[in-house]
């Protein structure tokens, strides 16, 4: 986890602002006043100093790992707003921890975070008494508590990845339509990944020695992909597996029908009936425990809730293939973790790609960062990603651009865009 936090001001405040400790309600080790836009080395936690001006309103910019939002929000006077961006992520596993997350928040307006990175529950709303404005990414809810928001007074928008509204420029296509979606790529980066055996001999070669070649490729022409949920993310996946390699595909989730399937074919542009084999179904729906069995490639695309959790379990992962490969790019908590370390562990199947964990960002000591573990002395492969799905030039800055016109808004006294609450 990243330790340090900006604090934003204009340029010319910067050059003449003193060096001065944090205001005492700050956690974390230091905090630097800076412009957004200055090129200087702007996460150098040794670095502090703040501005004399008390701005009449505070935003957090939360969760902000890479500061990709510093440009976004450069041009707002620090008369009108103070800025503070957490390049870290508090996670809320304890009671320190959740009083930590209290804390940090607590002094703020407005708070900009990114996802379900940090989690809006209506325990921690009813703590925050100075909030007035919760400016989210994305399209999904779940972690949110809505109806508390509104109860509370509390404004709640969404940015929905498709552009500012009010400056020229292109539009995003809809992240909502599967295909033009950054983790539909980053789900056949890591199955192609596992299946070519990119990143192990990639560090084979780095290691030193005379290795050159770690194992066999899996070529994936002809192979069955299992798709679990066949919504807009699975369906993408499962057209691109079927045009580009001629995939049987095989989907099953809780509710799922062969003619909802033969529905989301024609949705991304494929006949129903128009499978490898003759008269076979493109998307063909079949038992949860056929799917397991029968599949070369299993890919994850179930939304996460309380009847989702652990719905992959031991059963079907001991239903798969010893050569089979598995892909989780939806959430960590849909397969059962002490079942799936079992599994690898022992090398049941061939390989595991995971780009989403039970805790986010990984804990220090989790078993799946350990080096030279995974791979060795008959357990799986294990390849894992620090949830890239969505995490793209293109969205990531479209997400704080509509971030920004909304905060604008808000500070001018304009409606908000978006709005869910």
């Amino acid at each position: 986890m990243f330790a340090s936090r900006l604090t934003r001001t204009t340029a010319a405040r910067l050059r003449s602002a003193p060096s001065t400790s944090l205001p005492s309600h700050h956690l974390g080790k230091r905090a630097l006043t800076s412009n957004p836009s200055n090129p200087s080395n702007p996460s150098n936690p040794n670095n502090s100093s703040t501005s004399t001006s008390t701005p009449k309103l505070k935003l957090a910019i939360i969760d902000d790992y890479l500061n990709t939002s510093a440009s976004h929000f450069s041009h707002i006077p620090t008369s009108q707003l103070q800025i503070t961006t957490f390049n870290d992520t508090i996670v809320p596993s304890n009671n320190a921890d959740a009083a930590r997350l209290v804390a940090r928040l607590e002094p703020f307006d407005a708070v900009s975070s990114v996802r379900e990175r940090t989690a809006f529950p209506g325990t921690l709303l009813a703590q925050l008494p100075n909030l007035k404005l919760l400016l989210a990414t994305g399209t999904q809810w779940e972690q949110f508590d809505l109806q508390t928001a509104r109860q509370r007074g509390i404004a709640v928008v969404s940015a929905p990845g498709l552009g500012r509204t009010d400056r020229p420029g292109p539009r995003r296509p809809n992240i909502k339509q599967g295909g033009a979606h950054p983790t539909t790529q980053h789900t056949w980066a890591l199955i192609l990944a596992l299946a070519r055996n990119v990143a192990i001999d990639d560090a084979a070669l780095k290691a030193g020695g005379t290795c050159w070649q770690t194992g066999l490729a899996t070529g994936l022409t002809g192979l069955t992909i299992g798709i679990v949920g066949l919504g807009r993310l699975g369906a993408a996946v499962a057209r691109i597996a079927h045009l580009a390699w001629g995939m049987r595909v095989v989907c099953w989730s809780e509710n799922l029908t062969q003619d909802k399937a033969d529905q989301m074919a024609r949705q991304v542009g494929l006949s129903p009936d128009e499978g490898p084999e003759a008269a076979a179904k493109v998307f063909r729906v079949v038992a949860k425990n056929e799917l397991f069995a029968s599949a070369d490639v299993v890919s994850v695309h179930y939304v996460l809730s309380a009847r989702s959790r652990g719905i992959i379990g031991r059963r079907e992962l001991d239903a798969m293939k010893p050569s089979a490969l598995l892909v989780n790019t939806s959430r960590g908590p849909l397969i059962d973790q002490a079942a799936l370390v079992r599994v690898l562990e022992g090398g049941h199947i061939h390989a595991c790609a995971m780009d989403v964990f039970d805790t986010e960002p990984l804990p220090r000591d989790s078993l799946w960062r350990r080096s030279g573990y995974w791979g060795q002395e008959g357990r799986s492969k294990v390849l894992v990603t620090p949830h890239m799905g969505y995490v793209d030039t293109g969205l990531m800055n479209t997400w704080y651009a509509e971030t920004a016109e909304n905060v604008e808004r808000w500070l001018d006294g304009r409606e908000l865009l978006h709005r869910v609450a």
